[in-house]
């Protein structure tokens, strides 16, 4: 059995760089996939470039979408859940476009697709003995900082299943992060809810938003949410949220929400949060520690 690691890109050689070295003694194949439209629609250079990764080369399958899903909607004077719907669309066909390496690998292989920040904790992970079960990691949630935590959060990012069992990227995303009871008769029906799924506790990290000021804004306006942010995520508000080691949302209310009078502070941890290789070449990322 191969262990396959499937993502997507846009200029952020910074987590892949961490995601190879973290995951590479696992890890059989990388998959990183890189999208011609950021995900508010504007076209764009490609940025990810093999030679900035020799160590990794022989793993790495690199895959490109050249254009945007059909189903987008032109005509849309601006508003913004159509804009958001549009967002949505590009983000899970560039996620499905990964599926198109498949045919270089085995039913039986395990696939693990992350969103490019989220990395899986795998050290304690027998892969062999997972028959059908979907895994679901439940990763500690970073900002800004490599050792800036928001506490009390759970993140189920990476999620994992073998080939024979997946029906897409974006299907094994939207699973729900929950074991259903075998007498749940929904989970017949639903392409959700699973009982056969194991969640890894500890099961890694999230580094969200370990950008610079001015990266940082150039996500916002083309992310999923960016006719949300459009106006308020000015370089003077990035900069005071990343000296105050402040977000904007709630993670437990609706995300698509940010809150104006709500702050919710980060909290500095000790390196034993982070992996094992951020410790071990720590000097490489002084940058971003706090």
């Amino acid at each position: 059995m191969k262990i396959i690691d499937t993502t997507t890109y846009y200029k952020e050689d910074l987590m892949l760089d961490l995601r190879f070295n973290i995951l590479d003694k696992y890890v059989d194949h990388f998959v990183v996939c890189e999208a011609k439209f950021s995900h508010s629609g504007r076209k764009k250079e490609l940025f990810f470039n093999t030679k900035n990764f020799e160590k990794f080369k022989k793993k790495i399958i690199y895959l490109v979408v050249e254009n945007e899903p059909k189903n987008i909607i032109a005509d849309h004077s601006n508003n913004t859940s159509i804009l958001r719907n549009n967002s949505v669309q590009r983000i899970s066909f560039q996620r499905d476009f990964i599926k198109q390496s498949f045919e270089l690998f085995s039913p039986n292989d395990f696939i693990l697709y992350s969103d490019n920040d989220e990395i899986p904790q795998l050290q304690n992970i027998n892969f062999d003995k997972l028959n059908n079960e979907i895994i679901i990691f439940n990763q500690k949630l970073f900002y800004y900082k490599l050792n800036l935590l928001l506490p009390n959060m759970n993140w189920y990012g990476t999620k994992g299943c073998k080939i024979k069992d997946l029906k897409s990227l974006s299907w094994l995303r939207n699973i729900k992060n929950k074991r259903y009871k075998f007498f749940r008769l929904d989970t017949f029906f639903s392409d959700t809810k699973y009982k056969n799924v194991k969640i890894i506790n500890d099961g890694g990290w999230h580094f969200s938003n370990l950008k610079n000021i001015h990266d940082l804004k150039e996500k916002y306006l083309n992310d999923e949410n960016h006719a949300e942010y459009s106006e308020q995520m000015t370089i003077e508000k990035i900069t005071s949220d990343v000296s105050n080691w402040t977000i904007d949302y709630d993670h437990k209310a609706d995300k698509r929400s940010l809150s104006k009078n709500k702050k919710v502070k980060l909290e500095k941890v000790d390196n034993s949060y982070l992996p094992d290789y951020i410790n071990k070449y720590k000097s490489k990322y002084n940058d971003w520690l706090v």
